[in-house]
Order: structure tokens, then sequence, then C-alpha cells
């Protein structure tokens, strides 16, 4: 019997902060958080000002390592992996500090390059997003990567010295910032990027963005929209919307610029610099939008130990669902697999012309139903419905978790309230979820009828007036509610025979 690799800590040192995380891998695949920190350091300030950490800066940070070593040992890991990016590389006793690192913590830290940091970091970005061709970049405080990708595969990266602190430092002055810092700092930008020959996005292709200064404006821009999902991986911020946002910190002194709503504290005097730099590179691949990643360098070092290669979107999505459904006790794989196979044989008739989206939608919420059990069985529909939009589903968009929410909750009610969905889900898609749900609803009701340990063959049939279901394995049933339901949604009458009949 297989068993899953032990936890491993990650711990990355930045040029701005530190972090440590302890990653444990699932039966799945999937990497589940088993605890983490995050501690300000500011090395690049002292980099960019005597090219050197001072000792109160090594002092500072031995303090914040020596607490994440404890955090690794309490959390189990049996593995302890330490990089050091842009700050590190640049200050001239790096290599004496890191040293003493080991001699006084017992921790190897690696210093990585520009590209393996880019590596690292388009691993984490794009492996629990549904993207497949684009650039994804990377802010931090010292340095900006940037990744070219084509079908889920690294084709080439650039590392900048457009750190969101060090462009800050070096050219916002005035509290709030003058126009013509900022017009300064973002020409700076601008000729970086073109000396590096970043390239313009292509039609179909995606930006994605990772990294604390681009996660605090898309927290500005959510908290101002009334948005249903609380997880940010997977938010997009369009470019009018990123506008509004940076244009909101620029503006506001740093006294209250901390009490902008999903603005951290410890980001307020580096987050103007960073948004400046992050707007300028929107406008030069003339991206219309950021799709934002809750995961970066840690996630890519951990999932490159751990489980390797960057799988295909739908791979990712099942490693997912199974991760999810793991830590249900009430969840049955059996009770699961049976129903959403009978889900699937009556999507492919009843959802024929609603393409595969929904097909795959119907799928997953057939597996994940009793999760809600864990709570409460009556309700089991509705709780799903909450797990899912609270939850880490990597591999599905957001409209994606709205629309498997909004499944799982037209199931149980056809007149549920979608409109805190509404702004994932458009108003025209209500019918299309109600014939989803419908399906899941007889899905459900149709397994809990037959009997135990075998698998269940449906073979539907759709005339102009009826649809007829022949279920073999199908004890008994009688319509109830759900035939009235079924006719309402479908305009046809549903006519189902058990046993054969």
């Amino acid at each position: 019997m297989s068993t899953s690799p032990a936890p491993v800590a990650v711990i990355d040192i930045g040029s701005n902060s530190a972090r440590v995380v302890v990653y444990e891998q699932e039966a799945a695949g999937h990497l589940r958080i088993r605890a983490g920190s995050r501690a300000a350091l500011r090395l690049v300030s002292d980099v960019d000002s005597q090219r050197r950490l001072s000792e109160d800066t090594m002092a500072r940070a031995m303090d914040v390592l020596r607490d994440f070593r404890a955090i690794a040992l309490g959390a189990g890991a049996e593995r302890v992996v330490a990089v050091a990016t842009a700050a590190m590389r640049d200050a001239d006793n790096g290599t004496v500090f890191l040293e003493r690192v080991r001699r006084e913590l017992g921790i190897e830290v690696e210093l990585i390059d520009g590209a393996r940091e880019a590596r690292y970091g388009f691993i984490g970005a794009v492996r629990g997003l549904p993207v497949d061709d684009g650039l994804v970049f990377d802010m931090g405080g010292g340095s900006m990567q940037v990744s070219r990708f084509r079908g889920r595969a690294l084709e080439k990266d650039w590392s900048l010295p457009l750190g969101s602190l060090r462009l800050s430092q070096t050219f916002l002055v005035s509290d709030p910032p003058k126009s013509g810092e900022a017009r300064k700092l973002k020409a700076h930008v601008r000729e970086l990027l073109h000396d590096a020959r970043i390239p313009k996005l292509r039609a179909g292709e995606t930006l994605v963005g990772t990294g604390g200064t681009v996660r605090n404006l898309a927290k500005i821009d959510r908290r101002g929209r009334g948005y249903p999902i609380t997880r940010l991986h997977g938010y997009s911020v369009t470019r009018r919307h990123l506008h509004e946002a940076v244009a909101r910190v620029a503006d506001t002194p740093l006294r209250k610029r901390d009490s902008i709503p999903g603005l951290s504290d410890e980001r307020a005097d580096s987050i103007v610099g960073g948004a400046l730099g992050i707007e300028t590179l929107v406008e030069t691949v003339e991206a219309s939008a950021i799709l934002v990643s809750g995961q970066g360098v840690r996630e890519g070092i951990a999932y490159s130990l751990l489980a390797g290669t960057v799988p295909d979107g739908p791979s990712v999505r099942r490693e997912s669902i199974a991760a999810l459904t793991a830590r249900f006790t009430a969840w049955d794989a059996d009770v699961a697999a049976r129903r959403q196979s009978v889900a699937s044989q009556m999507a492919a008739s009843l959802l024929e012309g609603d393409g595969s989206e929904l097909a795959e939608s119907v799928a997953h919420a057939a597996l994940i139903l009793d999760i809600g059990r864990s709570v409460d069985f009556f309700e089991r529909y509705e709780h799903a419905a909450d797990i899912v939009l609270a939850t880490e589903l990597d591999g599905f968009s957001h409209r994606e978790m709205a629309l498997l929410s909004a499944i799982l909750r037209t199931a149980r009610d056809e007149d549920a309230d979608l409109r805190p969905l509404s702004p994932v889900l458009k108003a025209d898609e209500r019918e299309a979820v109600g014939r989803a749900a419908m399906v899941l609803a007889l899905a459900d009701d149709i397994e809990e009828r037959c009997p135990r340990g075998a698998a269940i063959a449906v073979r539907c049939e759709v005339a102009r007036q009826e649809v007829r279901l022949d279920i073999p394995a199908l004890a008994g049933w009688r319509p109830r509610g759900l035939g009235q339901r079924f006719e309402r949604t479908f305009g046809r009458k549903l006519v189902v025979l058990a046993g054969g009949a």
C-alpha cells in the first residue's frame, strides 16, 4: 500500500518579506497546507542603500528563521527546503549570512537565480488555474519575474529589478506621490520591459499575476464588488478595475492607506510603486485583465519536490475534487461514483445541447454532494454549495466554481436565490443551471433506490413529448414532485421504468 510523502516545509526569503509554509500531499496529488507564517524583512532596503545587509537586519532575519524552523518542526515536517531570492543575490554579504543560517540553525538556504525563481513561480501560479497559454508575472519586493508559457509548459523567462519596494523607494518621494514621480516610475518600467523584449499577449492568451502586490490590489477590487467567492485564487481584475485600484492607493496618503479595505498594513509603504509597475506591465503587454493566482514560488517548489509536472486542466480539477471529498468522513466513494455515473449517463442525452462544461459540472456536483452530509443530511445540497465557494478547488475558474455551487443549490430548490452569484454567473444561464440541477436531483433520487454494490445502467430515450428512463437496477420509484419539476424544466413528461419493467 502506497503512502503519501512526508510533509515538507518551504521557506522563501524574499526581498520584502519571508514566508514558511508546511505542505502535505494528499492521496490525489493535491497540496494541503498544514501550517504557515509570514514576516516582513525589508532586505532590499539595506541592499539598495548600502549593497549589504546590516547587523540589525540579519539579527531580525535570524529571529524570523528560528521561528519558522519551530513552525516546521511543530507541523511534523521531515524536510525543510529554503530559498533566497533577489535581495540576497544582490547583497555583498548575502552568502555570508546564509552560511550563518546554516551554522546556527541547521537550515541550508539555496540562493536561486532569477531563472529558477521564474520557473518555480510559473509552476505554482499556472498549475492550479484553468489556463493554457500566456504570460505569468511574479512581483516581489526586489524583482519581477515574467514567464511565457504555451500548452501549460514554460517557454521563456525574464527577471527584472522591478520589485514593489525597490520601485517605491527609488522613485516615490512625496506622500502621496506626485504625478511626475509616477510618470518617471512608469517610464522606467516601460523601458526595462522594452529592453527585455517582453512580448505582447496574443489572441486567446492570459496574463496571470502572483505575489503580494497583485493580490492586495485584487482584494481592494473585490471588497468593492460584493463578490460571492471568498478565495482570491482565480479572481480576475479587469484593466479598468485595476486602474481604479491603483489610483486609489496612489492618491491616499501613507498614514491613511492602511484603512483601505483589502490592503495589508505591511504593504502600505510599498503598494504604490508595485501597483504602478503592474499597471505599466498590463498596458505594455496589452492585457484586458489579470487572472490572479494565490500560489507562486513556494507552491512551485513544493510541487517540484512532491508532485513533479504541471498536469492538464481536467486532471487538476479531478485531483481537487478527490482531495476535497477525502476530507469528509460522511462522504462515501461508492455512493458518489454511482450517483456520478447515473448523472453522466442522463446528461449525455438531456444536456446534449448545453455543451461539455455543464455536463462536467453535473458530474463533479454528483460526486461531491455528500460532503454536505458532514454538516446536516437534510440540508446537504446547500452545505455542499457553500463549501464549494469557500474551499480550495485548483483548476477551476471562479465561474466554474459558481456554476458548480449554483447547480448544487438549485438541485434542492428550483427557485433558489442565485443573485449573490451574479458577479460571476450571467442571468441568462439560469435555465441551463436548472436543467443541470434537475439531472443531479434525479440522479440522487435514483441512486438511493438501487441496491448497493452494483453498477447502475441507465438507458435514456428523449422523444417529442416524453423522456423515458429504463433502469434495470432500480428497485422502485415514484415521481412525487420530481416528475412535475422535470416536466417544467424540460417540457416533457418523465417516465421511469424500474426493474426492467
